[in-house]
């Protein structure tokens, strides 16, 4: 019988514990920090399903357009993640809305009332900025507040309304670390110099990068996107009113849906803090690869997420949403969007990864992009600031949506959109790497 080293290990600390009772120290063995608990297999997050480790043939398995060449097959393998069994809906999207415009709220009210802003640490010192203290309630139509949260309850522009939310105020802060500069190494298309110490090291200044985006919606994407067509109903009610709380949000920019993930894996953060429970990973958009992995749903070849030549099953009912004759929107469902998991999902359970909304990912669009990339968990992502005249802005669209036809719809079809566009018939799903194999 073969004795591993993790029974010899588990024998030892028995000892210990026998022994010496809490301490850590056995002539001298190397046994590792004791008491920092067995974790286990990472929960499941809620929501999400986990894709596991493995490979596939990525790019175009049928059809493509003549001499488009962009999405030529390549071998890649990738780590085990999770990954939003719906695309982010309405009602997801708005909490995160809520939370913007509470601390918001906290941070004006505390220029008066310091009970909404942490000021000092538990060693009393100072912290600047202060926190926001989420513990006092408050009532936007207090008469001792009202005057301070002017900044994001203005006078509405229609007479007789009283006041509105103006949404130009909803910003979120967050920072993030660019990795390649942490390393010293410079993007291709990046023409910044790095901050070097004396020690030839990288400055922190050089690769801490801050951000600071809008996160309301654009819902005037409905009139933008579509001349001569009456969808002002869409506008006006698609993300305010409940019944549309399941369906995907749209009028999202690349970077409005950036921010959405930052936030996500902070108040996943906060609550692990608050509990003392080790950080999961962060919460993130999908690579191409990933996206595409996840669509196929372990079928490797397949031309659409449910493995089929055809946009019907054999009822002669469609699979997705999409544009399935020419201007003839409704034969699928739903001229326009539906609600999330209309449709039957994959074999990973995910729904809609075909149709209804196409998706942002985490790569930049270049056509040849999968003859260069790594083979395993290939990415290629570049975060383009404002003011960089060669930004790479092109960020990857994969999924197809309601108003596309089906070629749009196979797995390896690829297109693009600028990453500060929103449009109404884009939305996004977050993924998560998985703590284990």
């Amino acid at each position: 019988m073969w004795i591993t080293k993790k029974r010899v290990r588990l024998g030892l600390e028995i000892l210990i514990l026998f022994m010496t009772g809490c301490s850590a120290e056995i002539g001298g063995e190397l046994i590792g920090v004791q008491g920092r608990g067995t974790q286990g297999e990472e929960l499941p997050p809620y929501g999400m399903v986990l894709i596991p480790q493995g490979n596939f043939s990525m790019g175009m398995n049928d059809e493509d357009f003549i001499f488009s060449m962009n999405a030529p097959i390549n071998s890649v393998s990738l780590d085990a993640f999770w990954i939003d069994q719906t695309e982010i809906t309405n009602n997801e999207y708005r909490q995160f809305v809520y939370y913007v415009i509470d601390s918001i709220s906290r941070r004006l009210l505390g220029d008066q009332f310091e009970e909404f802003l942490i000021t000092e640490n538990s060693l009393g010192e100072t912290m600047d900025p202060p926190l926001v203290n989420w513990e006092p309630k408050y009532s936007v139509n207090n008469p001792d507040y009202v005057e301070l949260l002017n900044e994001i309850y203005s006078v509405s522009a229609v007479p007789g309304e009283g006041k509105a939310l103006n949404v130009r105020r909803l910003v979120y802060d967050y920072a993030w670390v660019d990795y390649d500069k942490a390393l010293g190494r410079k993007h291709p298309r990046d023409t910044s110099t790095l901050i070097r110490n004396e020690y030839g090291d990288v400055e922190p200044a050089s690769y801490i990068m801050r951000e600071t985006t809008p996160i309301y919606p654009d819902t005037l994407v409905w009139l933008r996107d579509f001349a001569y067509a009456y969808n002002e109903p869409f506008a006006l009610r698609y993300f305010a009113h409940p019944a549309f709380d399941d369906y995907p949000v749209v009028g999202v920019t690349w970077k409005q849906a950036t921010a959405f993930c930052r936030w996500r894996s902070r108040l996943m953060e906060d609550f692990c803090q608050k509990n003392r429970r080790p950080f999961p990973q962060n919460y993130r958009l999908p690579s191409e690869a990933e996206w595409e992995y996840a669509a196929r749903g372990g079928l490797d070849g397949g031309k659409y997420p449910w493995g089929g030549i055809y946009t019907f099953d054999k009822t002669g009912c469609y699979r997705a949403n999409f544009l399935a004759q020419r201007s003839r929107y409704g034969l699928d469902g739903g001229t326009k969007t539906l609600p999330v998991g209309s449709y039957q999902p994959n074999d990973f359970g995910l729904f809609d990864m075909a149709g209804n909304v196409a998706e942002w990912t985490a790569s930049v669009y270049d056509e040849q992009a999968n003859n260069f990339v790594n083979s395993i968990n290939p990415s290629y992502r570049y975060n383009a600031q404002s003011g960089d005249p060669q930004a790479m802005l092109r960020k990857t669209l994969k999924g197809g949506s309601w108003k596309d036809i089906a070629y749009f719809l196979q797995c390896g079809a690829r297109t693009f959109e600028y990453q500060d566009t929103a449009k109404s018939y884009i939305g996004f799903r977050c993924v998560r790497s998985y703590i284990g194999k």
